[in-house]
């Protein structure tokens, strides 16, 4: 019998599209050092529509606790500094004309806990994700299966590979959360 045009694949890519972002986002949780990193998953209002903070501004690191951004339109210096404030990040910017200055406060037990808890509120999206990519591809399955271009064996048999992957993915989601929460643990 034949499998419709069911894409195994795809579903993976898309399962590990959501383990990517995962990474990403929590590369921008500090762990007590300045990083460059830190503010890209801040979006910025910027001309109508939800913008990256690097396409408006540049972020560099003067020293190892101080970030600087420089925004490059004067007019978007105090949305710029909104979204930072309103970032949950902890970050407080200091204005000087076109210019932020952001100093990494030492992090301290209550902190940490904090970040700890924002790292979890990013995997549980990222588990919440590759819940949609299964749900999508049992759906097409099931559509695939009704259409009768699928045996319920061969059924079965991918809605299980598919149970499998998400099973996969989530374990790995799970171990960047572990690593990621050891490393701001650590003092």
């Amino acid at each position: 019998m034949t499998t419709g045009t069911f894409d195994m694949s795809d579903l993976k890519r898309r399962m590990q599209g959501a383990v990517g972002v995962l990474r990403d986002e929590l590369g921008g949780l500090r762990t007590g050092r300045a990083s460059a990193s830190l503010l890209d998953p801040i979006t910025v209002e910027a001309y109508g529509a939800r913008m990256p903070l690097n396409q408006v501004a540049t972020v560099s690191v003067p020293e190892a606790r101080l970030l600087s951004v420089q925004v490059w339109d004067r007019g978007m210096v105090s949305a710029v500094e909104k979204a930072i404030r309103d970032s949950n990040l902890g970050l407080n910017p200091n204005t000087e004309g076109q210019v932020l200055r952001l100093r990494i406060p030492e992090l301290n037990q209550e902190r940490r806990q904090e970040l700890v808890k924002v790292a979890h509120k990013y995997t549980e999206a990222a588990r919440v994700a590759v819940r949609h990519v299964r749900r999508d591809g049992m759906d097409h399955l099931k559509k695939v299966e009704k259409d009768g271009e699928m045996s319920s064996d061969d059924l079965d048999r991918l809605s299980k590979d598919v149970q499998k992957a998400t099973d996969e993915a989530i374990a790995e989601i799970d171990q960047t959360l572990a690593q990621k929460e050891k490393e701001i643990l650590s003092v």
